[in-house]
């Protein structure tokens, strides 16, 4: 059954696309869920009017896509996780995982189901994973899984920092009130 794409359908079109699919798919889920239109001649009539429109919209995101890519491209998302021995994490990272990491570190909006991690990533390391952004422009973004023993380590050493920013302030207050106390029995005598 020949229907028309209103929206893009990942690995089968873009907008405006007409493509070729099973009379069950094509009833029980493009035409359902407002992916595509019956490709009659009067919506063909509809589209050829409409391809101007949808050349260029189909422009910007492309644009819009490569600009992503730009920002993206060799980046470095770094994820810290529970480690156990020999570098085992505890659980894994994922793909929406990583694609919450991005939206943070970058403030990009990535779609999880655009991460193409294949499998989850168990091991403490650094790793390239595809994310992909319109049709088949994609970045290879480098993940950099590191241990919770690192961040561990960091909390120490600002807590000992803080540890001793408090013992200058006691030890300078002591010496303070030292001073007063013998101005004060000078004054006395």
């Amino acid at each position: 059954m020949e229907v028309i794409l209103l929206k893009e359908l990942r690995g089968r079109g873009g907008e405006g696309d007409i493509i070729n699919v099973a009379r069950g798919f094509a009833n029980n889920y493009l035409l359902r869920q407002g992916y595509a239109v019956r490709a009659t001649p009067g919506n063909l009539k509809q589209l050829e009017q409409k391809r101007k429109n949808i050349e260029k919209r189909e422009e910007v995101r492309i644009s819009d896509a490569n600009a992503l890519v730009e920002k993206l491209q060799d980046a470095t998302v770094k994820i810290t996780a529970q480690v156990g021995d020999e570098g085992q994490l505890f659980g894994s990272v994922t793909a929406p995982m990583i694609a919450d990491a991005i939206a943070e570190q970058f403030g990009l909006e990535v779609d999880r189901r655009r991460v193409e991690l294949g499998k989850p990533i168990k091991a403490v390391g650094e790793y390239e994973v595809p994310v992909g952004f319109y049709r088949d422009i994609k970045a290879n973004v480098k993940v950099s899984v590191a241990g919770d023993a690192a961040e561990d380590a960091e909390v120490a050493a600002e807590a000992a920092e803080e540890a001793a920013v408090e013992a200058v302030a006691e030890a300078e207050t002591e010496a303070v009130a030292e001073v007063e106390a013998v101005e004060d029995a000078e004054v006395t005598e």
